[in-house]
């Protein structure tokens, strides 16, 4: 039967971060590493489902809480994009230190697109895959841009995301903006699968067109159908779970 195991690295200030390693029957096929979406966790379901999917096709996965969230420690409103990256790059450490490094890289909504951006810094990884993921970092920003002229004018300002308050700073945006997603995925030199929802009212479609066309060959697309965004039916979390096995 697959198990889950949990595991524990430090992050750049030495917070420790908390993971979960969902393991197959038998010996892994691969290693994979899953980032997750804004402000989410490693036990959201679209990110255990698709986990535990590919466990049952054979692969280990790793997924894990940025910092500041989930069972991680550190302070969340003091995180951004660039940080986020670390934290991935860290998680790749991690792995390949206690296990084997990835060889596949997941990334959900905004965890999509760190994952396109920290890709050079995990050169075992044979093939990258995004789902639901925005072409720009700042994107995100749309999901509180009713507070947006209040972080900058004031520093900071408590954001709703998901019926959750969180603090959300001015160097959050800033960082946000330094980084050209895009440019990375015409950087890749890796197989890259997109898989993204038509009708997915929190990343638009048209973000997976620009990931797409962006990327070099080998190359593919999959439609997830009606799927939300998050994947928060079991059907649509197994579907992208055996696609990407």
């Amino acid at each position: 039967m697959a198990r889950s195991i949990t595991t524990t690295f430090p992050n750049a200030d030495g917070d420790t971060i908390s993971a979960r390693i969902d393991l197959p029957a038998g010996e892994p096929r691969a290693y994979a590493l899953f980032a997750h979406c804004f402000t989410c966790s490693k036990d959201v379901f679209g990110a255990r489902g698709v986990s535990r999917a590919l466990a049952a096709r054979g692969f280990a996965v790793m997924r894990f809480d940025f910092t500041g969230l989930g069972n991680s420690e550190g302070d969340f409103s003091e995180q951004t994009f660039s940080r986020n990256l670390d934290d991935l790059a860290r998680a790749a450490d991690h792995l390949r230190e206690s296990y084997k490094a990835p060889e596949l890289v997941i990334g959900h909504s905004l965890g999509g697109a760190a994952v396109l951006s920290a890709a050079s810094k995990i050169p075992e990884a044979r093939a990258i895959a995004t789902i639901a993921a925005p072409s720009r970092a700042d994107h995100v920003a749309n999901l509180f841009s009713d507070k947006t002229d209040a972080i900058r004018e004031e520093g900071e300002a408590s954001v709703d995301i998901g019926g959750r308050p969180f603090t959300i700073k001015k160097k959050f945006l800033d960082d946000l903006s330094e980084h050209a997603v895009l440019d990375e995925v015409g950087a890749l030199k890796r197989p890259l699968l997109v898989l993204h929802a038509p009708l997915d009212d929190i990343v638009g479609i048209n973000n997976a067109t620009d990931i797409f066309l962006a990327a070099k060959h080998p190359k593919s697309f999959v439609s997830l159908d009606d799927a939300d965004h998050l994947l928060t039916r079991k059907r649509d979390a197994d579907y992208a779970g055996g696609v990407l096995a």
